[in-house]
C-alpha cells in the first residue's frame, strides 16, 4: 500500500475545474470533484492502475487516470503516487515545458 499525494498545482488544477463547472451547476462541480477523489482512493492499493502517459517519453514513473475528459497525471515512486497536474484531454502536452520535467 502507497501513499496518495495532491501536489499544490494539481489542487489548483481542481479548483479550477470546480469554479469553471459551478458557472453551470455548483452540484455537478461538487459531484465532479467528489468522484474525482474517490477514484484514487484506489491507488492506494493499486498504483500501477493508470497507463504511461504517452508524452512521458521512456518514463515509467509517470501514469494517469482519464476522468470525463480530464487527464489526471501523478509521479508513481515506491512509496508515493503524487498527482501532479489536471488537465483536459484536448490539451498539448508535447510542448518542451512537460509538468513532470521538474519532478
Amino acid at each position: 500500500m502507497i501513499e496518495v499525494r495532491w501536489s499544490n498545482p494539481a489542487l489548483e488544477d481542481m479548483e479550477g475545474i470546480r469554479d469553471y463547472i459551478a458557472k453551470d451547476s455548483p452540484f455537478y462541480a461538487r459531484r465532479f470533484i467528489e468522484r474525482v477523489f474517490g477514484h484514487f482512493e484506489k491507488l492506494n492499493d493499486f498504483p500501477k492502475m493508470g497507463r504511461l502517459v504517452p508524452e512521458a517519453g521512456d518514463r515509467d514513473d509517470i501514469r494517469e487516470l482519464i476522468y470525463q475528459g480530464y487527464r489526471i497525471i501523478y509521479l508513481l515512486s515506491s512509496e508515493l503516487a503524487e498527482i501532479i497536474t489536471v488537465v483536459h484531454g484536448g490539451r498539448d502536452l508535447t510542448r518542451p515545458d512537460k509538468p513532470w520535467d521538474d519532478k
